[in-house]
């Protein structure tokens, strides 16, 4: 990852305090993925690391909002946050999971992709309401409960929050992108 943006660019190891590798002990035992993007960020808050990354493998990996619908309204969290990390890692994965190239190029562009089927249609409402009004009318919260369920949509809501606080401090950190990843558009332009 470049350092050039950064404010707050990755802490060499050596130089963790003992509650930053404790938080790093459990990153590892929890995770099968890379210390990077946020990661570095909230290292230098070691009990914040630690609870944000296990809500996050528990949304991102266990609750009952597919794998595609959730990858879907990451895309929508860091298209609306304008976060180059987020959109760089997840662009990769919305498409593995299925999401189809035609809709991630219509959100990396800032509009409504022409062919959403019933589901990513109602992840496309619902993500899109929470974003931009702060809230989420009566009409798409039924239509959500119906399809996923209580637990599915309060889920589908923590996915919104949790990773507008991922892309929030990597805003606020100036977090590049992944390397070989370029930036997102910036509106207007």
């Amino acid at each position: 990852m470049s350092q050039g943006n950064s404010r707050l660019p990755p802490v060499a190891e050596a130089d963790y305090t003992q509650a930053q590798k404790d938080a790093l002990a459990d990153f590892k035992a929890t995770r099968n993925v890379g210390f990077s993007g946020p990661w570095h960020v909230f290292i230098r808050s070691p009990e914040l690391l630690t609870h944000a990354q296990r809500m996050g493998e528990y949304l991102r990996y266990r609750c009952p909002i597919s794998g595609r619908l959730s990858e879907l309204a990451i895309l929508l969290v860091a298209r609306e946050w304008t976060q180059d990390f987020e959109w760089g890692t997840h662009h990769k994965h919305a498409a593995k999971a299925g999401v189809s190239d035609a809709t991630i190029a219509a959100i990396r562009e800032g509009r409504r992709p022409d062919a959403l089927n019933d589901d990513e249609q109602l992840v496309w409402d619902f993500v899109t309401e929470l974003m931009r009004t702060r809230r989420v009318s009566d009409t798409t919260y039924a239509k959500a409960l119906a399809r996923f369920g209580e637990t599915g949509t309060v889920d589908l809501a923590g996915i919104v929050g949790y990773y507008s606080l991922l892309a929030a401090t990597m805003n606020v950190a100036r977090v590049d992108p992944p390397a070989g990843e370029g930036r997102l558009p910036r509106f207007p332009e």
